[in-house]
């Protein structure tokens, strides 16, 4: 696997499966509650369906059709419309450390600005220190509580950053 067979595309209806089995293999790799996160969201297994939006994306990390991390922006749910969200972003340890991390992220920025929005928050789990390091060098704030209404009540970790 090198790196130039490797892509960053938005996700397309053959990738649902594979990017499943990426982001429930994290929660149990990092030992984050299954209730309350992403691994009991109901657009999990059918992530292509889920952002077919005019305000949200979602993109993939392509290794010769093998997906090893995806990552997507979707307006924070029951909140203002100029807030966006970064969801769903999970790595196969095949990838991690190598920056498709940060550059899946960046490419969530750069689209949450294309699409009008003006401040992006995201929720993670405390266990996942190497991303919130990589959100906080992004200059993401640390909230006190939640905004929106994600339904993810075990993820700990909320930030937001002006666009």
């Amino acid at each position: 696997m090198s790196k130039d067979t490797i892509v960053i595309r938005k996700i397309a209806p053959k990738d649902n499966a594979q990017i499943e089995q990426v982001i429930r293999a994290c929660f149990h790799e990092f030992k984050i509650p299954l209730e309350g996160t992403a691994y009991a969201d109901e657009e999990t297994p059918r992530m292509y369906e889920s952002y077919q939006n005019t305000n949200d994306a979602y993109f993939v990390i392509d290794a010769d059709g093998e997906i090893l991390g995806g990552g997507g922006v979707k307006p924070l749910k029951d909140f203002e419309t100029d807030v966006c969200e970064i969801q769903k972003m999970y790595f196969s340890p095949k990838i991690r450390g190598k920056g498709f991390g940060r550059a899946l992220f960046e490419k969530c920025l750069e689209t949450a600005k294309n699409l009008g929005y003006k401040k992006c928050y995201l929720e993670s789990a405390p266990q996942l220190k190497a991303a919130i390091h990589i959100y906080e060098s992004y200059g993401f704030k640390h909230l006190k509580s939640a905004l929106g209404n994600t339904g993810h009540y075990s993820c700990g970790v909320w930030m937001v950053k002006d666009l």
